[in-house]
């Protein structure tokens, strides 16, 4: 039997278990937003990192773990190699989704400004390191598969931005 995992964070560059095939592709009608808190790995429940989810947007594309138990939803999707395509390469590709129902899941975070998610994730730190550490790390794999992400680029900017001002004002 065969298991397809749509890998939309750090699934892409951290898998966390044995694979035996990569595709490198779409879904369609979703689009990546850092609106999840992490209080497990990339913060703690006082101060959540932020890392993300899916949510639907009509017309969008999204590039392709106990530690998934913060995400309360699995779906199961179309994924395509091509954002054009109109039949899928892979069906019934399992997806982790957060829901934005706080009383189904209490880590969700939601929409915020860039500048307000980016000031979040500067100051966030978890076991598994620094919640900034999670954003450039994804920004890179985005990069080395050739995939480009508006919002995970600006957000990576906004984050250098914000600790090169930090870098300036300690010197």
């Amino acid at each position: 039997m065969a298991m397809w995992v749509f890998g939309y964070g750090s699934l892409i560059w951290k898998a966390g278990f044995r694979y035996d095939e990569r595709l490198v592709g779409f879904i369609k009608d979703y689009r990546r937003v850092f609106y999840q808190g992490s209080t497990d790995h990339r913060g703690t429940p006082e101060f959540p990192g932020r890392t993300v989810t899916l949510e639907p947007a009509k017309g969008e594309v999204c590039h392709l773990e106990v530690r998934e138990k913060q995400y309360d939803k699995k779906a199961y999707v179309d994924f395509f190699t091509e954002p054009t395509a109109s039949t899928p390469a892979v069906s019934n590709v399992m997806v982790y989704i957060a829901s934005a129902d706080k009383k189904q899941n209490q880590n969700y975070l939601g929409p915020a400004s860039l500048e307000d998610i980016a000031v979040q994730i500067v100051k966030a730190e978890g076991p598994s390191g620094p919640n900034r550490e999670y954003l450039f790390k994804l920004e890179n794999a985005l990069i080395q598969i050739g995939c480009e992400d508006k919002h995970v680029t600006d957000l990576a900017d906004e984050v250098r931005r914000i600790l090169s001002l930090q870098r300036e004002l300690t010197v």
